[in-house]
């Protein structure tokens, strides 16, 4: 997280995760897109990964995967667009964060204050993960149209990450590219604004 002169690095390597669009009855398992970047100009690498509609364990399937990208050593913080992946697999943030041994940076366009994302869980007979909804921190608003939440840094740390990152959209940069590349996979080209 530091540069050679002992503070903090100005240019931070952070991977963003975000799936591939799916069909919620689709039985193969959904393509998961990580960029790692440094800075918000600077693709360092791509990988592919795959979870399982509604899966299990996200938190774990994603530290094990991210461990085990060659980029690994360099990267100082994840950035996940919310924090389901695959449709309701809900990350526990503070489980990957502790597994990683990196910040956790959740962002999204809306506040999630209010999200429907607990009835979803009751309606899919998935309540046994609403617990993991408590362990979400509350997001704050950064800059217009963003919202963060972190876990295993401080707020400032985790501010000055995401703002580093920050260039063409309200979305970092590591974050909107995986976006763009699981449309691709899967659509042929990326579709809508981003």
């Amino acid at each position: 997280m530091y540069g050679r002169s002992g503070k903090p690095a100005a240019r931070p390597h952070l991977i963003g995760v975000d799936d591939a669009p799916f069909d919620k009855r689709q039985t193969a398992p959904v393509p998961i897109v990580g960029v790692i970047m440094e800075g918000a100009d600077r693709i360092e690498s791509v990988a592919m990964g795959e979870f399982p509609v509604d899966g299990e364990d996200a938190a774990g399937y994603l530290a094990g995967w991210i461990s085990g990208l060659r980029t690994r050593p360099a990267l100082q913080g994840v950035i996940l667009g919310g924090i389901t992946v695959a449709g309701l697999a809900v990350v526990d943030v503070a489980h990957l964060a502790e597994r990683l041994g990196l910040p956790v940076l959740v962002v999204t366009r809306r506040n999630p204050v209010g999200s429907d994302l607990a009835e979803a869980l009751r309606s899919a007979r998935l309540e046994h993960r609403l617990p993991l909804l408590e362990r979400v921190p509350r997001a704050f608003g950064v800059g217009e149209g963003l919202y963060l939440a972190h876990v295993g840094t401080s707020r400032a740390e985790a501010e000055r990450l995401v703002l580093s990152c920050l260039a063409k959209s309200r979305l970092p940069e590591p974050l909107r590219v995986a976006h763009l590349i699981g449309q691709a996979i899967v659509l042929r080209e990326s579709r809508g604004r981003v």
